[in-house]
């Protein structure tokens, strides 16, 4: 017998998100002379402070023991003037000054030097406005550098078209000398700089502007990384513009009398009636910048009648039939008019109890288009052949983006474009094409740094099975980190932080509603083989009322009370998981009476973590694999790793980027098998046809569930049907546990798509409430009180367990505390005021800040935007996203700062973000 297994310690493989710019471009943007103008005039400030508390305090014994009311009068404005640091009238002051001095030379003292050093700062305010000035000129002029770098460009023309075509006019005016920009080049220069720190300051991927590298625990570089500098990319074309043409097919009679019709699967006779799964379509708008059609579905029913009846024994016997061909049959059939077919037809294709499947975009589509245009070919049917050849045209626009420059991509993209409306309003008659305005999606693969030598083993002596590295060998993983040095830093605090995460996780208190209802209906140890209808049933019955009830349910009132989750079946485990929450917000707001006011982090010990667990440990799951996203700090002496955030599943670091990568949806299907526990399977559930790109990815589980209304994608061996699985209670793990009937094996569902499962229909959803998948944010300052304010501003410390990074340090303000720009401030007081508002609240120079404000329209209102304190434009842009005086913002200091990134290519450092799963192989016996 030989046991195999890997460390539990470390994980097999992880994937990194590289910023497309290096951060040091963002360092042109500052003014670092005004910056030390700045400190200088407040170093001066509040050492004049000083001085004036001095001579204040002696002018205040003059002015008490003098009758001579003039000198009274004098030395009182004078003192006001010294009050308010207000630099006096030269002559009065003088003439004040030597009064002062015959009366007391000490005070005479004091009050000369205040008067030297407060017009000393009047000297150095002076020369604040000409070196703000020209510096502020010079950024512009690096931001009009910075406009023309290739990956922002290319990015930037599929995320804004609009502010891509106005760049050109934007840079020509701002690389004038002493230009000064008016109104809508301000506007597009706020645009422009988000962009600019979106590419530079943060991980998120979309097109060039974060790249992806898969990577593996192999090497023995530590925990830094090395990214090449030639990036590619695959670029996708629109499922959505692909529906749309679809639905243009089948609008048309001509056409769809040849398109091939099938039952909605899963269909079954039920006493007098059919039921069926009936989806809804809510189509998304073109316009958006962002869309998906919303599906719907649930469970439905039809009469039986003969006509039914015989239509649905023609299906059972042939499978599909083309509409035409079952519209002609029905006129037979039942001796009526065609039309009256045409309508019947319609009104069963309309309420999907008949579906087209063949012109659908499944999961496993990487290739969207080309899918499209081999089902049309399909169809056999020359009318069908030239529309799949009228795509040839944009397909070849498309498949050469990729590689293209700036200039070209913009030719290129408006030629799709102009090839799908072409498609729509030529080929098949639409007077008024739909087509999205993101047309085009595109990952990039960052380029490969160092590779892992051969000889780099894995921890267990195995070599490193990396992902983009397939079993008959592939291109090398392009990262690879010191399996030693993420054990000693990351490993240890990242299974510690994991037992408490079920407190955080969303989708729990779904999860054990459901085995409520289940254990209430079946019983302990009860078995439910339908279902289908019991799906319908939870929803119909329950969940509908019980989420309209939570969606409107807070976790904490206004006064920090915890605010228990809704109970309507009275479960244990419910009321378990309010008192994790109840010990972890108490643990919390003890920790931070017990810290001083200003510290600047807190730790949270072993104890702590084990009281909050020990609550949990009866919802322990017994198969619940995790992935993080996480940065690293390489700080001296106390390096970091910073958790962003964690989620619940198998692969979902790596599904959406699989079709980047030669290998690696091979190496992820071959080792999906190893996670789960003995005698149980993986199996997808896709949620039916793809209305995102986001949820296209390789297959990556052996199996897949196929739930009524879809068809799968998988041969027939890896599907497993809806009516194939039941649900049975196990009483000695006190869980729910999906079985198959065919293969004999406990399947455990998984979710790999990237949009969230609440937007899945109602079935996949309800499937998922028996999966690993969860959302666990780390709020672990929910339910605690903020404290005093000082100056308006409250701050949170930085909170720890060992290396590990739990939330960032914080601070939170109204808006009406804030020195934003007023009318009639000069620039150089505004700036000023800025860094004063910094200093006095321990602000370091660089933040993200998020604002919260009911006047902000779209996302960015609700995104962290990158501060650069040191740079007035990055001020400018930040103001701009306060739309309302009833604003709050919350400032993150960015850790790791720029001084500690690991992640470097030949430009200079990036900001990187590592995906890791902590999932390792369970540990099997076999035989040798």
């Amino acid at each position: 017998m030989t046991d195999t297994t890997n460390s539990p310690s470390v994980p097999p493989a992880f994937m990194l998100r590289v910023a497309g710019l290096p951060v040091d471009e963002v360092r042109a943007l500052r003014c670092p002379d005004s910056r030390r103008w700045a400190d200088d005039v407040l170093d001066t400030t509040e050492q004049l402070a000083l001085l004036a508390g001095k001579a204040a305090d002696q002018l205040h014994g003059l002015i008490g023991g003098s009758d001579d009311e003039p000198l009274r009068r004098a030395l009182l404005k004078l003192r006001r003037d010294v009050f308010n640091n207000r630099l006096p009238d030269p002559a009065a002051a003088e003439d004040a000054l030597n009064r002062v001095r015959a009366l007391d030379p000490a005070a005479a003292g004091a009050l000369a030097d205040w008067l030297t050093g407060r017009r000393a700062l009047a000297g150095k305010r002076d020369a604040g406005a000409a070196l703000l000035r020209d510096e502020t000129g010079r950024t512009r002029t690096e931001l009009a550098r910075i406009a023309g770098h290739e990956r922002l460009r290319k990015g930037l023309l599929l995320a804004s078209p609009t502010l891509d075509a106005q760049l050109d006019a934007y840079r020509e005016k701002a690389s004038r000398p002493g230009a000064r920009p008016d109104r809508k080049q301000r506007k597009i220069e706020r645009s422009l700089l988000s962009y600019v720190y979106r590419t530079a300051c943060k991980t998120s991927p979309f097109s060039t502007f974060t790249g992806v590298a898969p990577g593996v625990f192999g090497g023995s570089d530590g925990l830094r990384t090395r990214v090449g500098e030639e990036w590619r990319t695959q670029v996708r074309l629109n499922v959505v513009a692909l529906g749309r043409i679809a639905d243009a097919v089948i609008a048309d009679p001509v056409r769809r009398a040849d398109l091939p019709l099938a039952l909605a699967s899963g269909w079954g006779r039920d006493d007098d009636r059919v039921r069926y799964v009936r989806r809804w379509v809510t189509s998304g708008d073109e316009d958006a910048a962002v869309t998906f059609d919303a599906v719907k579905d649930r469970l439905f029913f039809l009469r039986r009648s003969g006509t039914l009846e015989r239509l649905l024994g023609l299906f059972e016997e042939r499978g599909t039939i083309r509409y035409g061909e079952l519209a002609a049959w029905l006129e037979r059939d039942r001796g009526a008019a065609r039309e009256e077919c045409e309508q019947y037809l319609g009104a069963l294709l309309d309420v999907g109890m008949v579906q087209v499947p063949c012109l659908r975009t499944e999961v496993h589509d990487t290739d969207p288009l080309r899918a499209f245009q081999d089902a049309l070919r399909g169809l056999d049917r020359p009318w069908a052949a030239r529309l799949a050849d009228r795509l040839e045209e944009p397909a070849a626009h498309a498949a050469r983006f990729a590689d293209a420059a700036p200039d070209e991509r913009r030719a290129l993209l408006a030629a799709v474009r102009a090839g799908l409306r072409a498609v729509q309003e030529e080929e098949l008659g639409v007077e008024r094409a739909k087509v999205p305005q993101t047309l085009l999606y595109e990952d990039a693969a960052a380029g490969t740094g160092r590779a892992p030598d051969r000889g780099d083993r894995a921890p267990g002596g195995a070599a490193p099975a990396a992902p983009g590295q397939s079993s008959t060998g592939g291109p090398a993983p392009a990262v690879a980190l010191d399996p030693d040095a993420w054990r000693e830093l990351a490993a240890g605090p990242l299974a510690a932080v994991e037992r408490v995460l079920p407190a955080f996780d969303l989708t729990l208190p779904q999860r054990i509603t459901f085995q409520g209802f289940f254990l209430a209906r079946y019983g302990h140890g009860g078995r439910c083989d339908d279902l289908l209808k019991l799906v319908h049933d939870f929803h119909e019955d329950f969940f509908d009322q019980y989420m309209s009830f939570t969606a409107s349910h807070t976790p904490y009132d206004a006064d920090g009370t915890y605010v228990p989750e809704v109970n309507w079946l009275g479960l244990p485990r419910l009321r378990a998981l309010d008192d994790a929450r109840r010990t972890f917000t108490a643990r919390m707001a003890a920790l931070r009476e017990a810290a001083d006011p200003d510290a600047g982090e807190v730790w949270l010990d072993d104890a702590f973590l084990d009281a909050v667990a020990g609550e949990l440990d009866v919802l322990r799951a017994g198969f619940a694999p995790m992935s993080h996203h996480v940065q690293i700090a390489d700080r001296p002496g106390d390096p970091l790793v910073v958790l962003n955030r964690s989620y619940g599943g198998v692969s979902f670091s790596f599904t959406r980027f699989t079709q980047l990568f030669d290998g690696l949806d091979e190496q992820l299907l071959a080792d999906a098998d190893a996670l789960v526990p003995e005698g149980a399977v993986l199996a997808e559930v896709t949620g039916g046809p793809v209305t995102s790109n986001l949820n296209l990815h390789g297959r990556l589980t052996p199996y897949e569930i196929v739930c009524p209304g879809e068809r799968g994608t998988l041969d027939e061996e890896f599907r497993i049907d809806l009516d194939d699985l039941y649900l049975v209670h196990d009483p000695e793990a006190d869980r729910l546990a999906l079985r198959s009937v065919r293969l004999g094996r406990e399947v455990v569902p998984v979710y790999l798509g990237y949009l969230v499962p609440l937007a899945l229909p109602e079935l996949p959803r309800t499937l998922l409430l028996l999966s690993p998948t969860s959302m666990a944010p780390l709020n672990v300052w929910a339910g605690v009180p903020e404290g005093e304010p000082r100056g308006g501003v409250t701050g949170r410390p930085r909170v720890r367990h060992g290396s590990l990074v739990l939330s960032r340090r914080s601070w939170s303000a109204p808006a009406a505390v804030l020195p934003l720009h007023r009318p009639g401030t000069p620039e150089d007081g505004w700036f000023l005021d800025w860094h004063a508002f910094r200093r006095t609240h321990g602000l370091p120079d660089r933040v993200f800040a998020t604002v919260s404000d009911t006047g902000a329209r779209g996302a960015t209102g609700a995104k962290p935007q990158y501060l650069d304190f040191d740079s007035p434009l990055s001020l400018s842009a930040f103001e701009a996203l306060i739309k309302s005086p009833g604003a709050r913002v919350v400032f993150r200091e960015m850790l790791p700062d720029e001084d500690a990134l690991p992640t470097v290519s030949g430009p200079g450092r990036h900001v990187a973000e590592l995906a890791v799963e902590t999932a390792v192989p369970v540990r099997r016996r076999t035989t040798s």
